[in-house]
């Protein structure tokens, strides 16, 4: 029995609260990809568990993620977020850190094949107290990958 996107929605946020990284890659295809607005693309069910376990997990605990307003086709799934953890970086170690963003679900046999966030950056970053510079590598990252969607060419007439 497939799940609905909702509860494969509530799966995947408390999967990723209790840092349970078999129970989250499970949710995704063999070939599924997590796409980290930070930690990059992770390929597959073991790089997804070893990117929670390992990324989320280290730099961060006691976390809270809300999926809010879902809507999806069968194919396609966007929801709402709300997320917040307490960092454990040295630097502001123990400072709740709150998150707003889009989740962009690609379903495939009732699976993630592919997810991708869209997050307010600028104030994540503000929160992590990133220095400037970083920022604007990070910008200039994120940027470049924008632009490099396909979908682009025609607004570049």
């Amino acid at each position: 029995m497939q799940r609905s996107f909702t509860e494969i929605l509530h799966a995947f946020t408390t999967a990723v609260e209790i840092g349970h990284g078999a129970q989250f890659s499970a949710l995704f295809t063999e070939d599924g990809i997590y796409d980290d607005v930070f930690y990059g693309e992770y390929h597959g069910r073991q790089a997804i568990a070893e990117m929670l376990e390992g990324r989320f997990h280290r730099d961060g605990e006691n976390f809270l993620w809300r999926m809010l307003e879902p809507v999806d086709n069968g194919t396609t799934g966007y929801a709402r977020w709300l997320f917040s953890y307490d960092c454990k970086l040295p630097h502001i170690k123990g400072k709740r850190i709150f998150m707003d963003g889009v989740g962009l679900f690609e379903l495939r046999d009732g699976l993630i094949s592919r997810y991708e966030d869209a997050v307010r950056t600028a104030e994540l970053m503000d929160q992590l107290e990133m220095p400037r510079e970083k920022q604007t590598r990070v910008v200039g990252k994120m940027l470049n990958k924008q632009l490099a969607h396909p979908g682009w060419a025609e607004h570049r007439k």
